[in-house]
């Protein structure tokens, strides 16, 4: 702990930058974990709602359904799709790709760049601290080979293991924030395996109400008809 303080005192302009770099990987990873949170929904629980309110209100009444909810498929995939339902199945398609290409998967990788960016750089400034302090450390050993002090070499061994503290402190900053990396990669694939399958519920609950709503406006239009040839008859 000692020769730690010594790097932090001795070579703070790469202590500094390094412990500013942890800290803000460490916020961006906190909001990426909140922002994916807030991303989910239980469809389990939404799907028989949904079924119930296209069958009870129609569509007007899934989408406001839809736009209550907090979960990024309802409010964001199931609502593109149920505003385009009229145009037809092909159309709903469409409108949820887009909604999935243009505007959920880039609002998902939101901050990951950034965090790779960081967990690249911390490596790097590490290992160019540790050079620069090696430099420094040779140089030094130089010297005093020159003026023939012993005890002098001797004491610059401490002096290369605090180099090292440079080069441990990126890579504890880099390790974590790969595997952060990849784990939200990883939830992003999943999710949007998620989405094309709510998609794809959404546009059969869809086609089941169309054919019922049709039969209803029939039986409507039959029950009128018999009620005008009535009237004529008397």
């Amino acid at each position: 702990m000692e020769e730690f303080w010594k790097f932090v005192t001795r070579d703070w302009y790469f202590a500094i930058p390094m412990f500013c770099m942890s800290l803000s990987a460490i916020t961006m990873v906190i909001w990426r974990i909140m922002l994916n949170q807030g991303a989910n929904t239980n469809m389990s629980e939404l799907l028989p709602t949904l079924q119930d309110k296209l069958q009870k209100e129609g569509v007007e009444g899934a989408l406001r359904l839809c736009r209550e909810q907090s979960g990024m498929i309802p409010r964001r995939l199931f609502v593109a799709g149920l505003e385009t339902s009229r145009q037809g199945i092909a159309a709903m398609r469409r409108a949820m790709a887009n909604v999935i290409e243009l505007e959920i998967l880039p609002e998902l990788n939101f901050l990951l760049p950034v965090i790779l960016a960081i967990a690249k750089i911390a490596t790097m400034v590490g290992l160019l601290g540790t050079v620069i302090s090696m430099i420094g450390t040779f140089s030094e050993i130089e010297r005093l080979s020159r003026e023939g002090s012993k005890e002098g070499i001797t004491g610059q061994s401490g002096a290369i293991g605090l180099a090292l503290f440079a080069t441990a402190l990126g890579l504890v900053t880099a390790i974590p924030l790969v595997f952060a990396h990849v784990l939200f990669k990883a939830w992003i694939a999943s999710f949007d395996v998620r989405m094309k399958s709510a998609a794809q519920k959404l546009m059969l609950l869809v086609q089941a109400q169309k054919p019922a709503s049709a039969t209803a406006a029939t039986v409507k239009i039959g029950s009128q008809s018999s009620s005008d040839v009535m009237a004529a008859k008397r």
